[in-house]
């Protein structure tokens, strides 16, 4: 059988495979990208390196490239699309060299607003998240408390980001001996529905699950069967519903290490179980759901496809990234060095 026959058999049998690959996109800047939200098929914002941001109004057709003024040293490592004009920036880095910020426009990346700094040492956000135009939530790798305990550094917002309340110590659960978050896609925590937030984690014993579903007040937290251990995590997340959803990670340091990469709940976070290693193997950074209920994960390795939710894996291409967004089968892929690609799926 040559390559078109094969081609030609794949297609018939698992036509999503089929999809065209990702169309690389010319945004007019090398700034590194690790961070894509969307508000819909046709916007998309994107945050990156040198203080940039870049946004799409139509389905990537034409791209609106800029910086954030004051903001030139922020590594802007989530994104929050709200509408085709309003937007989050969520700067990660060491707040005692001020990094730790979060920016909002509301008229399309004209201006921004700082809606928030901090220098407090060991801040340093991971996430950022919103239920609806007015609740959000923002995190931070573990700091010390009054106890001596690492707890996460979380803050909420009920009036769109004007003000910030942390959420007391006291209700998170003790940290593990060297467990944080990787700021690596945007995803490490996600909010579902109106009230349900996960966050994701690494470092320690194992990739652990932390679920609030009262909007951060109370926490849970619960094992994966992905590993832990130093560079070794959850990466990303994704939730189809407040039941069931999906961690994927691995080791930063060996991206293409073979071996488990991807986790199923399906109870909300309580318990959850391991999937198929994915196809590419290695490393993976965020999750996306497209329609049917199928998967799209991506990592420096590659980009894998799901029809079965994980049972089996179909290896897209070898297409390095580090984090994608979708709505409606259109999606949106981004990487380092001013990387950017959009893929539409039936």
């Amino acid at each position: 059988m040559n390559r078109l026959t094969y081609r030609l058999a794949v297609c018939l049998l698992v036509p999503f495979y089929c999809a065209a690959q990702w169309q690389p996109q010319a945004v007019g800047t090398d700034a590194s990208f690790r961070a894509v939200s969307v508000a819909g098929a046709d916007v998309a914002w994107i945050g990156g390196t040198k203080g940039t941001f870049v946004r799409t109004a139509d389905g990537g057709k034409t791209w609106q490239t800029g910086t954030v003024p004051d903001a030139q040293t922020c590594d802007f490592r989530d994104v929050q699309a709200i509408d085709v004009q309003t937007a989050y920036l969520m700067s990660a880095g060491p707040a005692e060299k001020g990094q730790a910020r979060i920016y909002k426009t509301t008229n399309a990346g004209q201006n921004w607003t700082l809606l928030y700094q901090n220098e407090q040492q060991g801040v340093f956000f991971d996430g950022i998240d919103f239920w609806d135009n007015k609740h959000g939530i923002v995190f931070s790798d573990p700091v010390t408390d009054e106890a001596g305990n690492k707890k996460w550094f979380i803050l909420t917002t009920d009036d769109g980001g004007k003000t910030w309340q942390r959420v007391p110590p006291a209700a998170l659960p003790t940290m593990e001996p060297n467990e944080a978050a990787f700021a690596a896609s945007g995803t490490s925590l996600v909010v579902e529905g109106k009230r349900n937030v996960w966050i994701a984690s690494g470092g320690g014993g194992h990739g652990r699950v932390f679920h609030s579903s009262d909007r951060g007040k109370s926490w849970t937290v619960s094992n994966t069967p992905l590993p832990g251990a130093e560079a070794t995590g959850i990466f990303g997340l994704r939730f189809f519903s407040d039941k069931i959803g999906v961690a994927v990670g691995g080791n930063y340091k060996q991206e293409q290490q073979p071996g488990p990469n991807a986790t199923i709940t399906r109870d909300g976070g309580k318990t959850w179980q391991l999937l198929t290693p994915t196809d590419p193997p290695g490393l993976k950074e965020a999750v996306a759901l497209l329609p049917g209920d199928r998967l799209l994960t991506v990592g420096p390795p590659g980009t894998s496809l799901s029809a079965d939710q994980g049972q089996t894996w179909q290896k897209l291409d070898a297409e390095g990234f580090h984090a994608v967004a979708c709505a409606k089968g259109t999606c949106y892929a981004v990487g380092a060095k001013g990387k950017v690609a959009v893929q539409r799926f039936k």
